[in-house]
């Protein structure tokens, strides 16, 4: 096999691991997690991409301290930042796994 070959089928595969990992990406963009808060008091949903799309408050929870209303949409927000990160991980390591890459190479590309 001649060094021309291997250099064509490398930039095949950059190419094609380029083009799986922007599929995912908009994937994840479409990807909705749904977090709550203060027994669903507070209520986040956000994509994949980090995107919050929406926060709903219970009326209830508006005759509250502001503080206590403040922390709760921290807390969904940060819940749902952790379902997000999960789960775009788990795709991007699955798009990147399956090119083949050596463990630690799959977060060169990133969320």
């Amino acid at each position: 096999m001649n060094i021309n070959m291997l250099m064509q089928q490398a930039q095949r595969m950059q190419k094609d691991m380029e083009n799986n990992v922007k599929k995912t990406k908009e994937e994840l963009a479409k990807t909705e997690v749904h977090a709550e808060a203060g027994g669903g008091l507070v209520k986040v949903t956000m994509t994949g991409r980090f995107v919050v799309k929406r926060i709903q408050l219970d009326p209830e929870l508006l005759k509250d301290d502001p503080e206590m209303i403040e922390d709760l949409i921290a807390a969904a927000i940060n819940d749902a930042v952790r379902q997000a990160e999960t789960i775009a991980d788990e795709k991007l390591n699955s798009t990147t796994g399956q090119m083949g890459l050596p463990p630690g190479l799959s977060g060169l590309f990133g969320a």
